[in-house]
């Protein structure tokens, strides 16, 4: 079902977490069903912010980025946004051989990283209104509860001891954090390539 789970990540994580433990379904399946949709909130809602609603520097000029330049940053995102929650599951998954000893089921490492990052992919709807502050503290908070899902997730759905969970949570976070620095490095490595933004100042 199409996002399902999702609300009760939020309102009651320990048990939904359980439910997600005794689903039956491929981890394409869990991918396709959420993070497609989920992704395209920062990305629709980034485009408007920076392309129709502007932003100022302190008391510095409006400022908006073309439209072009706006959605091919916003399409380039989103792309980013998908490769990098599914190498998000595939490593979680490779990692399960060094700290479950039941088999590994690819479901389970995939549906830990489709719905630990649910939050962030909400928080994008701040990206609507491009406020540098608002958009800090909003993503941090968003960040913080990924992290609370992880080390709350990971010892239900893995089915691990929590002693040993720790550690595993813990190099799922080290993993979620290279892969960050590796998506905003390549951005760079685009946006030198002649796909940089294109910035237009109003007042």
């Amino acid at each position: 079902m199409i996002l399902d789970h999702t609300l009760g990540i939020f309102t009651h994580p320990g048990s939904e977490w359980s439910l997600i433990r005794k689903q039956r379904r491929s981890k394409t399946m869990e991918f396709l069903t959420h993070v497609p949709i989920l992704a395209l909130i920062p990305a629709v809602c980034f485009y408007f912010g920076v392309a129709e609603v502007g932003w100022r520097l302190g008391d510095g000029p409006l400022t908006v980025l073309t439209s072009q330049s706006a959605l091919v940053l916003c399409v380039l995102s989103y792309l980013a946004a998908l490769v990098g929650v599914w190498a998000f599951g595939e490593f979680i998954t490779w990692m399960t051989t060094t700290y479950s000893d039941e088999p590994v089921d690819p479901h389970h490492g995939m549906a830990l990283a489709v719905y630990t990052t649910a939050p962030i992919f909400l928080a994008g709807i701040v990206g609507a209104w491009p406020v540098l502050w608002l958009n800090a503290v909003v993503f941090a908070i968003a960040a913080a509860y990924a992290v609370y899902l992880i080390y709350e997730g990971l010892p239900i759905v893995m089915n691990i001891p929590k002693e040993r969970a720790f550690m595993y949570a813990t190099s799922v976070i080290t993993v979620a954090l290279v892969l960050l620095v590796t998506l905003r490095v390549g951005t760079v490595i685009v946006w030198s390539a002649g796909f940089g933004p294109e910035y237009l100042v109003l007042e």
